[in-house]
């Protein structure tokens, strides 16, 4: 089956949404979500989305904080766009029906490690939630729009799957090639359909699901970063992975993630002594940059040999800290914790991708009509280490400016010729698996080794040994991708190990310790690194 549209949106998360909905006003969009339309990174976002709105704040000092917490790696051209854009976002926003918290009829404004200022916008402790109700609210009054849930992306169409005719030679794909849309499987039908668009987003999320502990939700497969490897985009960082330094430690939890705002609020971190331990680490304490804090928890660990530390709210009012926190303070008594009473144990966990598919400053890629924005994305906003609440008014503010640059620089629907050249999705000679147990080994093979080889701390040896591994892996499953029909299961697991061989490539080249990439073998800076990771 071909659907066509003049945009085709890969992701439901809130740059995905935001596309989604400023592209209505010039055309015809289908969105298509691996799983429900909600389940998404967004939806887990506790934080917000950081603006300059107070008085005693400016642009320049959200810029500085940026840079700061960038180690030398951000664009400073991207993150002026982003910080002036901010207060725009949170406005639009508010207009397509987000209900941020307020008091005294103003903006709550909150405060993050990193952050010089109060200038965090929020909804309570779910902030994604909130938003991403809002943009499907507002999505679901546009008729023009399709948003087709268990749908997942197999391929992003290119030169490389047009039929060539028998007898006349097979032409290479070209060095710069051109997204026509993509294949899609349909994981109630079990068919791969083709969706051919003029004009192609991937905001397909992050990654995490790459280690054995994170706080994304169980999609977050980096299929958007390994498709468009796979078919020729430039791939930019992937070093860079941010560990969140406090995640819920309970056998039940999932890694449920105690927001960055705990801390901001006044939460103390503590070892299993009772002792404040960050005063060893960073005058800045508690709020200093997530690396920092995750790599100062990560040592208090090693040295003390124990499972976990703590974070202390138990010093400020109750009535304030459930107010504020009443998603995390709800969680947390489910598992028996009362966090206005009790220390909640913590540990970090595999949280943001700050690498991705590059892009200009207008969202596109290095492939003809493929744009990308959110976290699947290199803006060059992040640098070394994303600053907390960067990540949601970076995937408005590009899906803002793709928009934008797309209208401006109107695409032609693909002519019928082209539509013709494309190959449907073979799958002949193919056979229904019935060992998913033998790719479930292979999982869970991948995130142990990702976490223990190529997690807060790295070495050369390590990541060897972590290479080596996911080599075997890489050829094995696909292998078995080639013998067997698509099933949803196949191309997670696919799409994972091709984005850890990005991480720890990106990692084995950048011979330093920079931002959230450290180094036991080079654990200083070096300043001839100051570039951008290629693959």
């Amino acid at each position: 089956m071909i659907h066509q549209a003049d945009y085709l949106v890969i992701g439901s998360g809130i740059a995905g949404l935001f596309f989604a909905l400023k592209a209505s006003e010039s055309g015809s969009v289908i969105v298509l979500t691996k799983k429900d339309r909600a389940e998404s990174n967004t939806n887990y976002a506790q934080g917000g989305i950081s603006a300059v709105l107070a008085p005693d704040d400016s642009f320049d000092e959200h810029v500085r904080d940026t840079l700061i917490a960038g180690a030398g790696l951000c664009k400073r051209d991207i993150v002026e766009i982003t910080v002036h854009n901010a207060p725009d976002v949170i406005k639009e926003l508010t207009e397509f029906g987000t209900r941020f918290t307020k008091k005294k009829g103003k903006l709550d404004l909150g405060r993050e490690g990193g952050h010089s200022h109060h200038r965090i916008v929020h909804a309570h402790d779910l902030t994604g939630k909130e938003i991403e109700r809002a943009l499907l609210t507002a999505l679901s009054k546009k008729k023009n729009v399709r948003l087709l849930e268990h749908s997942m992306v197999v391929e992003l169409i290119t030169e490389h799957h047009f039929a060539v005719r028998k007898g006349t030679q097979k032409k290479r794909t070209p060095k710069n090639p051109t997204c026509y849309g993509a294949y899609a499987f349909n994981n109630q039908t079990h068919d791969v359909e083709m969706f051919v668009a003029s004009t192609t987003m991937l905001a397909s999320g992050g990654c995490g699901q790459i280690y054995a502990h994170t706080t994304n939700p169980q999609i977050a497969t980096g299929d958007g970063i390994a498709m468009a490897y796979r078919a020729g985009a430039v791939i930019a960082n992937m070093e860079f992975i941010q560990f969140h330094p406090t995640t819920l430690y309970h056998p039940k939890a999932q890694s449920f993630l105690i927001s960055e705002a705990v801390r901001g609020f006044g939460g103390i971190l503590r070892n299993s002594s009772g002792e404040r331990f960050m005063e060893r680490y960073d005058e800045r304490l508690e709020l200093a940059p997530r690396d920092v804090v995750a790599r100062s928890i990560d040592s208090e660990l090693k040295k003390r040999g124990d499972d976990c530390v703590y974070l202390d709210l138990t010093h400020l009012p109750a009535e304030n800290v459930r107010e504020h926190f009443p998603n995390i303070y709800k969680t947390c008594l489910d598992f028996s914790i009362d966090i206005t009473k009790d220390l909640i144990p913590v540990v970090p966990a595999a949280h943001y991708c700050c690498g991705g598919v590059q892009t200009d400053n207008n969202g596109a890629t290095s492939i003809t009509n493929l744009y990308a924005c959110g976290e699947v994305s290199c803006t060059g906003l992040h640098g070394a280490n994303r600053l907390a609440s960067n990540s949601l008014l970076e995937g408005v503010v590009f899906a803002k400016r793709a928009i934008k640059h797309i209208t401006l620089h109107p695409k032609k629907s693909i002519p019928t010729d082209i539509v013709k050249k494309i190959k449907p999705w073979d799958d002949t000679e193919t056979y229904n698996n019935e060992e998913w147990v033998l790719l479930q080994h292979d999982r869970k093979e991948l995130q142990n080794v990702m976490w223990d080889y190529v997690g807060i701390v790295r070495s050369k040896l390590r990541l060897q040994r972590a290479l080596r591994r996911v080599n075997l892996l890489q050829k094995e499953v696909e292998e078995f991708f080639k013998r067997t029909r698509v099933t949803e299961e196949t191309l997670e697991l696919r799409n994972m190990i091709t984005v850890a061989w990005l991480v720890i490539k990106s990692a084995q080249l950048r011979k330093e310790s920079r931002g959230l990439h450290y180094m036991s073998d080079y654990p200083l800076p070096n300043d001839s690194s100051i570039k951008d990771t290629l693959l």
